[in-house]
């Protein structure tokens, strides 16, 4: 999960705070030193995450595109410069900008503003921009939401009895708000000095940044790993009283299975899976953000000269062609794969299913999955030729039956129009005729349409007036024996509106 730090660089940034002793120091300095603190637990313990800076007062700048180099972010903190007022709105325009350039739409951001809370003075002020948020022109609309996923936590270099005492801390938090919620404002505890700003960004380092450390066991064999980005809790909303549900931190193997029996399952996220070593060595992946990296090292470096289950796990996954299933909880799995990122580079990914006992439908129930040495004849075939996936349920399903569906006029025309055209080749079309019209009778009774059924109705018995001289006798009392019993079943009386009656030919004397 990228994330794109927003530095206010505007004139308010630049009051002096005083300091214990005779040093006086800006408000800025403070911003930068959290910084710098949250730079350097990220380079230690987050080297995966792809960082950008962006300085803002009533224009912004990108300073230091993606990238994973902590030391260009620290220098180019270490020179910003100062400008004039405060225009949040100009910033949030930049950051979309920059982030559907480089990721899209689609992958979840995270935006770290950092502001001492002074709204801006004027047009282009954030209390302005608030307050004319419903008469705006759609070509002029505020850049909140984002058009990709977001998670924003600002933090304020003042505390909250400052924000307070004027209309600040309102309209930070309706700007959260809009971003979607899923953040957090953090202010400073107490007066405003450097171990203040080191406790403000240690709480955002323990509630985003933290890294998840778990342990991974297959019988008697385990190893320590990290789990990257830190999967986050989910809500389910189908239950009645909906519990966010954490991954374990003790991931178990429960199997191993072909690649081509799980195929491409639907899952809620992905993450990396790394090993954790004395040396505390970290890999680099390649995510499509550009960037100069130092040579990257090999699955065998990273876990050191000591065995290492998760490089054996990882190795034996890619050349076997499989994946394992990792239970992550109570009903709730995964599956752990290789994932390769070039000709040369391949990572150890994990993807988190749907809670449930049966995540994947072809499957089955995975407590339901055991060894192919249990089988009374190998599932798979002496020679591989067969598999017992995907297994066939038990009831048919609805979706797999044949159901009319309106969804658009055209689709009722169409089958409207395939009634008439049968209708005008009557009796020769008898069977096909009274197929479609029970059809269309099901479906109308179904959806309560019963306008469409006196409808049809009265298109047959206008058929019927229209009919040749030279059409055969049985045309018209069919359509008449047709139209009679549709407007019957139009009246929703349940002795002819049965959904499971369907309306017979009429027998004649006539031949065929």
């Amino acid at each position: 999960m990228p994330t794109v730090i927003l530095m206010d660089v505007s004139l308010s940034m630049t009051r002096p705070v005083s300091l214990d002793g005779s040093d006086e120091f800006q408000r800025k300095n403070l911003a930068v030193h959290g910084l710098n603190m949250l730079f350097e637990h990220m380079a230690s313990n987050y080297r995966l995450e792809f960082t950008s800076l962006m300085a803002f007062s009533s224009l912004w700048e990108l300073l230091v595109p993606f990238t994973r180099d902590y030391n260009a972010l620290q220098e180019a903190l270490g020179n910003l410069e100062d400008y004039d007022k405060t225009c949040v709105e100009s910033a949030l325009n930049g950051v979309s900008s920059v982030v559907q350039q480089e990721w899209g739409s689609a992958c979840p951001c995270q935006v770290v503003l950092v502001t001492d809370g002074s709204l801006g003075i004027g047009k282009g002020s954030l209390r302005q921009s608030l307050q004319s948020l419903k008469h705006r022109a759609d070509d002029k609309k505020f850049p909140l939401p984002f058009p990709f996923p977001t998670k924003m936590f600002i933090m304020s270099i003042a505390n909250a009895e400052e924000l307070q005492a004027t209309d600040a801390m309102n309209n930070l938090e309706e700007l959260l708000h809009l971003s979607g919620g899923d953040g957090q404002i953090f202010t400073m505890e107490g007066p405003l000095c450097m171990k203040s700003v080191q406790a403000m960004f240690g709480r955002l380092i323990d509630h985003a940044y933290s890294p998840f450390h778990a342990v991974l066991h297959c019988g008697n064999l385990s190893s320590d790993v990290q789990v990257f980005p830190r999967p986050e809790p989910i809500v389910m909303d189908e239950e009645v009283d909906p519990m966010p549900r954490s991954i374990n931190p003790d991931l178990e193997l429960v199997g191993f299975i072909e690649i081509a029996d799980i195929s491409s399952p639907p899952v809620i996220s992905r993450h990396l899976v790394l090993p954790i070593n004395v040396n505390k060595e970290v890999d680099e992946v390649g995510t499509g953000a550009t960037d100069e990296l130092e040579e990257e090292p090999s699955a065998s470096q990273m876990a050191g000269k000591n065995p290492n289950f998760c490089v054996l796990l990882h190795g034996s996954l890619k050349v076997e062609g499989m994946v394992a299933l990792v239970q992550l909880g109570p009903e709730w799995y995964g599956m752990l794969y290789s994932q390769a990122d070039s000709k040369k580079k391949s990572n150890l990914m994990m993807s988190l299913f749907e809670p449930g006992s049966e995540p994947l439908p072809w499957l089955g129930k995975i407590t339901h999955l055991g060894p192919i040495s249990e089988a009374a004849e190998n599932p798979y075939g002496e020679d591989d030729s067969k598999s017992p996936f995907p297994l066939q349920p038990s009831v048919k399903r609805s979706y797999a039956q044949n159901v009319t569906v309106w969804i658009k006029a055209s689709g009722l025309q169409t089958d409207v129009q395939k009634i008439l055209r049968n209708a005008r080749k009557l009796p020769d079309k008898t069977q096909t005729f009274y197929k479609e019209l029970n059809r269309l009778r099901k479906a109308a009774l179904a959806f309560g349409f019963w306008e469409l059924l006196k409808g049809v109705a009265d298109l047959l018995e206008r058929e019927c007036t229209l009919l040749p001289d030279s059409a055969h006798p049985d045309a018209a009392f069919q359509l008449s024996h047709a139209a009679q019993q549709l407007k019957l079943a139009s009246t929703g009386d349940s002795q002819y509106a049965a959904f499971d009656h369907n309306i017979a030919p009429m027998h004649t004397d006539f031949s065929s």
